[in-house]
Formats: C-alpha cells, sequence, structure tokens
C-alpha cells in the first residue's frame, strides 16, 4: 500500500523504535526543527491502524503503536502490488528485467540467494 509522506516518516520512526510508542513520542520526534499538530500525528496514526499497517494497543489513557509488518516486508508488499497492478503477464516479465537490471551488484546478489533458497528468503 502507497502512503503519504507523513504516514511514512511516521512508519520509518516506528520501524526504528525499540518498541511501540505512543503519539506523543512519534510527535514529539517529527516535529524537530518543524511544525505540526499533535492531532495531526495522531489522526495519521489512527488512520494506519485502521489500514492495517500498524498494531494499536491501548496503555492506560493511551495507545502504543507498533508496525504490523517489517519494513523489508512492507517495501515487498509495495513492489507485489506494482506488479500486480499490470495484467499483461509478458509487461510484468519485462518490469521484473528491467529492475533487475537497475539494481547494484549487492542487491542482485540478495535476488541470487533468495532464488536458490526461497524458504531462507522468507
Amino acid at each position: 500500500m502507497a502512503m503519504g509522506n507523513l504516514e511514512s516518516e511516521v512508519m520509518a520512526y516506528l520501524w526504528d523504535a525499540d518498541g511501540p510508542c505512543t503519539v506523543r513520542e512519534v510527535h514529539e520526534a517529527l516535529t524537530e526543527g518543524r511544525r505540526l499538530a499533535y492531532t495531526t500525528v495522531m489522526t495519521v496514526m489512527d488512520r494506519l491502524a485502521k489500514k492495517g499497517v500498524v498494531n494499536q494497543e491501548r496503555e492506560g489513557r493511551a495507545y502504543r503503536y507498533s508496525p504490523a509488518q517489517t519494513r523489508e516486508q512492507a517495501v515487498a508488499d509495495l513492489m507485489l502490488d506494482a506488479l500486480g497492478a499490470t495484467p499483461d503477464p509478458s509487461a510484468r516479465a519485462a518490469a521484473l528485467q528491467h529492475f533487475v537490471g537497475r539494481v547494484g551488484p549487492g542487491e542482485a546478489e540478495a535476488i541470487r540467494e533468495a532464488l536458490a533458497d526461497p524458504d531462507r528468503a522468507r
């Protein structure tokens, strides 16, 4: 699922956090050097929870939020969504070939390893 800029910033913070975070913690981190309303961050995090992108756990009067999946899983889902948007199998194959042709040596090696052992790649 594609995300807006603020959603992406919230998710980046949550992925890098040591555990579930409150809206206040995320708000304080995202407002360093800029103005951003607390309620805006709260709304974004609530929407991410309703989309199933984050888990929302009640703790006292507040909620704690954590990612529903890893960053790597989310990126893989985005890539699969983009491929799935093309109904023509030959266009999907061409897109994959183009993608592989543009990755660096490290990414190419990771692809080779994943193809050699698909169970380990999961």
